[in-house]
């Protein structure tokens, strides 16, 4: 087990390494052989992805049922 809790599924982690053409040496031999250059890639990868999401939800909020 790793010494920190991850925050981010394999899915999703496997997700944004295939978005960077990374995801085939993630899956073969694991996220630690990754250069820090791409990881760093990833984490900039998710923050956009979970801003985009922040946004779409700002932009349509849910009403509420009275």
């Amino acid at each position: 087990m790793s010494r920190h809790a991850s925050l981010m599924s394999d899915e999703l982690k496997l997700y944004l390494a295939d978005q960077l053409g990374v995801g085939e040496v993630a899956r073969e031999q694991g996220f630690g052989e990754l250069s820090a250059r791409n990881c760093g890639n990833l984490v900039k990868q998710a923050i956009l992805l979970a801003q985009q999401q922040m946004a779409a939800q700002a932009a349509h909020p849910p009403t509420d049922a009275q």
